[in-house]
């Protein structure tokens, strides 16, 4: 009957639903047979390449790739956290891999309200969890890898040591200079030209970061240390790990922490570790989808597909008025869910996985959606019965105007868009699309590595003399459990981040290795570029260029100390600026207030495995500078 009701509606308006056209790409796809590497900067996937060269497998390029870009403050530094997805030929398992850094003693919601919060502070020292990222690498490198924390760290060192800043960093120091001003040590390097006009470095000036280096020479100094002791290799790496953790980096990093005013301490750093996990997954049409736990935002993209898999969206027609609206509507019910239900596993409540995860919810909730126009009232849906349980937030949701899960009779809207919605500001832009880069690489042996890090972005707090910028991920946490009693800051606790490697595989085998930069849009990105693949038959590349939408009915999990920063913009969506005028305006009349831009697809990294042909393909977004080498 919805369905009859939506053609009705299109026939109303006298617009003409027809799929976009499949542009032609502008980058050309990489192939290979051997290896292949991409990532955010060139040179980072040179790192991945020179690894490569010298004899280390995915795992061992991975990691040299994301040394490398922490170096380079690709939206990333060595203070922030990391989360991978790997697949390991020798078990035939995708296991996945925890390095996100915890919230340090003292930080809840009574430190933060007391300040006047509403939300954890976007930056400086008071923003900051625990480092994952170096901890990360060593979990990695010692498990998976090959090769000593020496031979994956040379191109690193080699960067801090000096590189030619591309404009793209050198513009953000510019840009970020007075919060950067604001912090001793960042400004020592960061502004190399203090007094003058320009006070950050110009593009292609050598950029050196003593401290960094001598923090990543200390590390692998005690990894050698130890190889002549004796130690395994594994054992080796670990003496490196400690020495971050534990020893005289980590004093380091607390003092300067704490001089500026964060909260982190030594015991903080000494008890956090990685985690090895078992990753979420769904099947898509015969398809595994692999996902990290619910500590991330990647099982929405999961929700998204399963209740999107009841609809005939390659019928519909890539970017026809009927699928970018159903896509909408998939995406606003996996978020709604997100912002509310998801949080650390390790700390209670326990999220509700299983039911938001069952296909049999993910019916109800395609039942639920209005197939004619926008629904500004989705919320949170109800997944306890679908894992025999009672929902024990009902009351809560009921004061938030989502009582009974019905949404013809929701009437709950955000204040700020009651009055109509104005078009996308660049702050809330900035917010939707902030920090994180992709590192994806595999190898002839079978080796996958899907890496969205992040963290530490500039303008970044560096910890005293270490040269490591700190996290701003604690902006992540909420102070308020009416809006996710799972996500609530505390002591020791992960926030619910939005960083989401992905991986599928199809019958038993790789078949495409994907992430991408982008805040909140990750997961609308990746959704569209995987059915982009499977629904529409584009190649990797092009389905990395291809035309996204994004939505901004959702809570964002970036930027603004007060909640009217965060609030869902209902109905407001973001079109490539080549989108047809029919489209246009057939979502006009169905309650969408549109943005355009150029951008709205990436820059996401993927690599396919053409399993016909014994082959790699390579796809790299022409959005930003990442970049691939393969052979």
């Amino acid at each position: 009957m919805k369905r009859i009701a939506f053609s009705l509606f299109v026939l109303f308006i006298g617009t003409a639903i027809k799929a976009q056209p499949i542009q032609q790409t502008q980058k050309p796809p990489l192939h290979g047979i051997n290896w292949m590497a991409i990532t955010g900067k060139p040179l980072a996937a040179t790192a991945g390449a020179i690894v490569f060269n010298k004899g280390g497998n995915a795992v061992d390029a991975a990691l040299a790739m994301l040394a490398s870009t922490c170096t380079m403050w690709d939206v990333l530094s060595w203070g922030g956290e990391t989360q991978a997805i790997i697949y390991n030929p020798k078990t035939g398992k995708v296991i996945s891999l925890n390095a996100m850094g915890v919230a340090p003693t003292g930080a809840t919601p009574e430190f933060f309200k007391s300040k006047g919060y509403n939300f954890p502070p976007e930056y400086g020292p008071l923003a900051a969890t625990t480092p994952g990222t170096p901890g990360g690498i060593c979990y990695m490198l010692a498990e998976y890898g090959t090769m000593s924390l020496k031979e994956v760290l040379a191109p690193a060192m080699q960067l801090a040591a000096g590189y030619p800043i591309e404009a793209q960093t050198a513009n953000s120091i510019e840009r970020g200079k007075q919060r950067i001003k604001e912090w001793p040590y960042s400004k020592a390097v960061f502004l190399p030209h203090l007094g003058e006009k320009r006070e950050a470095p110009e593009a292609g000036e050598i950029f050196v970061q003593k401290d960094l280096l001598n923090t990543l020479t200390k590390m692998v100094e005690a990894e050698q240390a130890a190889l002549k002791k004796g130690a395994s290799r594994k054992a080796a790496i670990m003496a490196a790990y400690d020495r971050f953790y534990k020893g005289d980096i980590a004093d380091e990093f607390v003092r300067g922490c704490q001089e500026q005013g964060g909260l982190i301490t030594k015991e903080d750093l000494a008890k956090w570790k990685p985690i090895w996990e078992e990753p979420t997954k769904i099947n898509y049409k015969g398809i595994d989808v692999y996902k990290l736990q619910q500590w991330t935002q990647g099982p929405s993209m999961l929700q998204a597909l399963n209740i999107l898999e009841n609809f005939d969206l390659k019928k519909m027609g890539y970017n026809s008025t009927e699928y970018i609206h159903t896509v909408y509507q998939a995406m606003n019910m996996a978020f709604a869910d997100r912002d509310f239900y998801y949080g650390d596993p390790y700390f209670t409540p326990k999220e509700p996985m299983k039911g938001l995860l069952s296909k049999e919810y993910a019916k109800l909730r395609a039942s639920q959606m209005n197939l004619s126009k926008n629904d500004p009232n989705v919320g949170p849906g109800d997944p306890y019965p679908f894992q025999n349980e009672t929902n024990p937030y009902k009351s809560l949701l009921s004061q938030r105007g989502f009582a009974g899960f019905d949404t013809s009779r929701r009437s709950f809207l955000p204040a700020h868009d009651s009055g109509g919605l104005a078009m996308l500001d660049l702050e809330y832009q900035d917010r939707l699309w902030r920090g994180t880069t992709s590192v994806e690489a595999a190898d002839k042996d079978g080796w996958v590595v899907s890496i969205t890090p992040s963290g530490g972005w500039i303008p970044a707090t560096i910890a005293g003399r270490t040269g490591v910028g700190m996290s701003q991920r604690m902006q992540s946490f909420v102070l308020d459990s009416a809006i996710n009693p799972f996500n609530v800051v505390a002591p020791g606790k992960r926030p619910r981040v939005t960083l989401t490697p992905s991986l599928a595989m199809k019958d038993g085998k790789p078949y495409i290795a994907f992430a991408v930069q982008g805040g909140d849009t990750q997961d609308q990105n990746l959704l569209q570029f995987f059915l982009n693949m499977v629904e529409f038959g584009m190649t990797v590349q092009q389905a990395t260029e291809a035309a996204n939408i994004n939505s901004n009915q959702l809570w964002l999990s970036l930027g603004g100390m007060k909640t009217d920063d965060r609030k869902p913009k209902a109905g407001s969506i973001l079109l490539q600026d080549k989108t047809p005028a029919s489209v246009r305006e057939a979502l006009k009349k169905m309650g969408y207030t549109l943005s355009f831009d150029d951008r709205t697809s990436g820059p996401i990294n993927a690599i396919f495995f053409d399993w016909k042909h014994g082959s790699l393909w390579g796809g790299s977004s022409n959005h930003g500078e990442d970049y691939g080498i393969a052979w």
